[in-house]
This record gives C-alpha cells, structure tokens and sequence, in this order.
C-alpha cells in the first residue's frame, strides 16, 4: 500500500518527504552550430537493431576517461543526418560560449549494491498503464514506439529523442532505419461500432491497444556515437533525435539540462517505454538514481529491452516562469554488462542531457539558438 501511494504521489508529481521546491537550476548555455554541411557515403543498411548496448567501461571507467579537448567536443558532436529517401549528410559544427572546466567528474552520489546478470531488481515494480483516462493524458502520451523495437519521447511538435543504438549499431545503420516508422499507442473497442451501440457498457477487459504510425523524414545522430561504437566514449553520445514528416497532435515533454543526481526531487528519475515483455502495453516505472558521471547516469529501475531510448525526465520548480516544469533529461540506454575483476555485473545507464548535447538538440528541434538559451 505504502508503494502504491507513492506511485500516486509521484503520478501528482509530489516528492515525499520533500517540503521544499527542487527548482531547476539557472546556467548560462553553450551554442552549438552547423558550420559545414556536405555529402555523407550512401549508408549501408545491414544489422537489427539492439535493444541493449554492451561496454566494459562501467561508472569507475568513465570517471577516469581523460577530458575531451575542444577539438574533441566538435567532433563528437558533429552529426550524421540520415534522410527518408536514403540519402545521408555529413554535419561538422562550431562550439561557442563553454567553459572547459565543467568537463571535470563530478562528484559522485552514494555507491549503490550492484546486482548481477538482472534486468528486474527484486520486487518487479514496473505499471502497466492501461485505459484511456491515463494512456492518452500527459505526461504518458509523449510516449512513442519505434518500428525497429525500441522506445521514444516526444519533444517538439514532430520531434522525438531516443537512443542512437535504436537506429545505428555504431558502424551501420540498422535494417529499417531508412523506413524508420514512430507509433503512437492508442485503445481502441474489439467490437464494431454496431455492436458497441448495442452494448450497454464497454468493460475495459475489451479495450485493445494498436498504433497510429508516422514515418520519420530525418534521423540526426552525433559523431561521437559512431566514432565509439557503444563502448567507452560512444555510451556517452548514444542518443539521436528523429524527425517526422508531420506533425503529431499531442503535448510533447520539453528538453532540460540534467542536473546532479542529489538536486533531483527524492533523487528520483522516471521513464515510459514499451517493454518488450509486455506486448502492446505502455510501462511506467520510477527509482533512485545512483552514481552518475558527467554524461551517465546509473540507476536500478526495472526495465526489459524494449524500453531502450525512453526519455528519462523529471519535475522541478522554474524559478523564472513560477511553476512545475516536467522536463527530459536523458535518454534511458539500457542494461549496461560490466566485467568488474572477472565477474559480469549489470547496470541501468541514462544518458544525461548535458549543457551541450542540449545546445545540439535543441537546435536540431527549434532550427536556431536564440530559443536554445534556457535549460
């Protein structure tokens, strides 16, 4: 029961135990701008897609990773743009306005009890959310499937953010990227319409779920993700953004700067994605962030593959226009297989939205920087 009323809590976007309002933190942001477009190889199309990623550089890896240089920033974030009818551009970009010096590893949150080989954590304490009263309100309907198994978030009026290995294995792009198609889940009644009149009441045992498909017109991914290959550098750049070739009719989240794990309300972060475990439904689930680098998070919320590229978001006080803000903050990459001194230990890894992969998406949504000055 006491679970439960968390849940609801958290649902009403309360923290328990918290009386003060955790506000989103005020910073300068960076720019990031296309300096050199050009032609990109015709891309090649031959590996499905993972639903997790691989590395061997766990939490303690990338803590002593030497800092990239400027020159190693524009590279990384320098991006591929993969274009509906096949063809692909090649984007080098400018870095303006960052200081070096937040690059150094952040100090890092209480060690957490690593569980091994697990993808569920104890107590299975994923929701299934189901009925239209909750499916199709915010913040769940920002909630999208990919049509190459993964998750995805909305955040614009045909923007949607998911993972960089949902779409890219890091070396090619994955068999249906080019025709890449985002569901949006909606219930509808088994019976026909006459039947349904006939019917006195509709029981939601009856409720059926199916997707209403958009296909993608672009697919950005950064540099820094293919450069690495989902392993040391490349988990940090596993996020890409993907485009759609109309517009959706829902609320969408907004992006945000990830702030440190101990300014997150309850030091809680929560994700909705489409578990491969649980066909057709929608899952909801929320826990405490864990040790944290500079461009990862690491958490044990419970998840199955299929979850991939959820958006990871949270709800905090804005200062400035005085009132709740729900807001992206990473993208949920999956189980994390580490090889600590022999044996196989698993984590939950979130790539967190720092100052500048901010500045690169949301350039890539608002198509400027003057509306990219505020995290």
């Amino acid at each position: 029961m006491a679970f439960y009323h968390t849940f609801l809590l958290l649902l009403l976007g309360v923290t328990p135990g918290c009386s003060l309002k955790p506000q989103w933190p005020l910073q300068r942001l960076p720019v990031v701008l296309p300096q050199e477009i050009k032609d990109g190889p015709a891309p090649h199309f031959l590996s499905k897609a993972r639903l997790n990623v691989t590395s061997s550089c766990g939490p303690e890896c990338h803590k002593q990773a030497p800092v990239p240089s400027y020159w190693d920033l524009r590279h990384f974030l320098s991006y591929e743009t993969l274009h509906a009818n096949g063809h692909l551009t090649e984007t080098a970009v400018g870095i303006y306005g960052f200081n070096q010096v937040t690059l150094q590893p952040q100090g890092t949150s209480a060690a957490t009890h690593t569980r091994t080989k697990r993808q569920i954590f104890g107590h299975d304490s994923r929701f299934s959310i189901v009925g239209k009263d909750f499916l199709l309100n915010y913040p769940f309907s920002a909630a999208v499937k990919l049509s190459t198994g993964c998750s995805g978030t909305l955040v614009g009026d045909r923007h949607v953010l998911t993972a960089a290995h949902c779409v890219h294995d890091g070396k090619n792009y994955v068999k249906g990227a080019q025709r890449l198609r985002v569901g949006f889940l909606k219930p509808y009644q088994r019976e026909s319409s006459s039947a349904a009149t006939n019917s006195t009441s509709s029981s939601p045992k009856n409720d059926k779920m199916k997707f209403q498909w958009i296909r993608a017109k672009r697919t950005h991914v950064p540099k820094g993700w293919i450069k690495g290959n989902a392993n040391d550098i490349g988990m940090d750049y596993d996020y890409a953004l993907l485009e759609l070739k109309k517009a959706h009719q829902r609320r969408h989240l907004k992006l945000g700067v990830s702030p440190g794990a101990k300014q997150l309300p309850g030091r809680r972060v929560q994700f909705s994605g489409f578990d491969n475990d649980r066909s057709g439904r929608l899952v909801y689930r929320f826990c405490k962030a864990g040790e944290e680098t500079y461009d990862l998070l690491y958490q044990h919320c419970d998840a199955q593959p299929g979850a991939s590229g959820s958006g990871v978001y949270v709800r905090m006080w804005d200062r400035r226009r005085r009132r709740w803000e729900r807001k992206v903050i990473g993208v949920f990459s999956g189980h994390q297989w580490v090889d600590r001194n022999g044996t196989h230990q698993d984590f939950n890894v979130a790539v967190r939205v720092t100052p500048l992969k901010f500045a690169q998406i949301c350039y890539w949504i608002k198509g400027n920087y003057v509306d990219c000055r505020e995290g």
